[in-house]
């Protein structure tokens, strides 16, 4: 576990080298925009101007030695500030990561209760019309994209039933000074029970969208995971013992079907950090996806180096507390 505690650094750089070229390579630049387009300026004057802002970020430097320059400040945890506004880059992400983690653990809680409820449902009726409709279900959530299940949503409960509301996480109505950003928890520290209810509100959509499509897949390998188990003997045994069929699922059927639901619980979380950048734009939900979305529209550089890099330590750092939980679930995988 301590290697692969010590290949978060190598995954961090190798992502950091990527975004730095991939967004160099896209047309455009931040100069450009900070420029500035007026109709009365003359071509030579827009000219003059982008030279201006691009020495001024930097810009006219060599490609290696913008890279290099890169690489020292983020070896120095200097992760600059944006090219729009001057914010600082850790101020902006201060802000945004809150609201990408509360919908995503509100994802993943929502995802796991339906697709394991479901998943063992359809095993332990393998061959019904219930196992059928489960699968199919399961399937077309799973094929659906984000960005069609979002706009389905906004449109079926947001325009036409309108039972919730379909952007940003609370009403622009409503007075709020975060503290720590996460709403529930500044509720709780500013004594303002009223926050949570327009906060659940807001989220229940863009949640349920990320959530529907990972829990189609975590369905279906509940499903063959939980049938797996069944034909195994100590289950049957268990039967013949007189155990009830509750029981038999509870002690041994679910226990020893978490394994490989774990594993699949870790990498879907990368998928869903992914979803959260489409869904956060379709909805207007702050959070680092939709600083991202803007930072890339805008070549804001020092914004979308510092969003992907904190989506990627995210990641790493769920798919490392999944790994200790494999081990806890079972010790032998750590030995060796």
């Amino acid at each position: 576990m301590a290697a692969r505690l010590l290949a978060v650094p190598v995954v961090l750089f190798a992502l950091a080298s990527l975004v730095f070229l991939a967004m160099r390579l896209l047309p455009g630049s931040p100069a450009a925009s900070l420029a500035g387009g007026g109709t009365n300026l003359s071509a030579e004057q827009i000219a003059e101007n982008e030279a201006r802002a691009g020495q001024a970020l930097g810009l006219d430097q060599p490609l290696l030695t913008q890279y290099v320059s890169y690489l020292d400040d983020l070896v120095h945890l200097r992760f600059g500030s944006s090219f729009f506004g001057s914010n600082s880059v850790l101020s902006l992400l201060g802000d945004a990561l809150p609201g990408t983690i509360e919908l995503t653990v509100a994802a993943m809680a929502l995802a796991v209760l339906i697709g394991v409820t479901t998943g063992v449902l359809a095993a332990l009726r393998r061959g019904t019309w219930a196992d059928t409709v489960t699968r199919t279900v399961a399937t077309v959530s799973f094929s659906l994209p984000w960005f069609a299940l979002g706009v389905l949503g906004i449109v079926v409960f947001g325009v036409q039933l309108r039972w919730l509301p379909v952007l940003g996480r609370l009403p622009s109505s409503l007075d709020y000074s975060p503290t720590t950003n996460f709403v529930l928890i500044d509720a709780v520290l500013q004594n303002r029970p009223e926050l949570v209810g327009p906060w659940i509100q807001h989220l229940i959509l863009p949640a349920t969208t990320l959530a529907l499509s990972m829990a189609g897949y975590i369905t279906r390998i509940v499903r063959a995971s939980v049938l797996e188990v069944l034909g195994d003997d100590f289950v049957r045994t268990a039967r013949m013992k007189g155990l009830a069929p509750g029981a038999v699922v509870r002690r041994h059927v679910l226990r020893n079907s978490w394994l490989p639901i774990v594993t699949v619980l870790g990498l879907q979380f990368g998928s869903l950090l992914g979803g959260s950048v489409i869904t956060e734009t379709v909805f207007s939900y702050g959070g680092v996806g939709q600083l991202l979305v803007q930072g890339v529209l805008q070549r804001d550089y020092p914004v979308v180096q510092g969003a992907a890099l904190a989506i990627a330590l995210l990641f790493t750092l769920v798919n490392y507390a999944v790994d200790l939980l494999y081990m806890i679930l079972d010790p032998r995988t750590g030995k060796g």
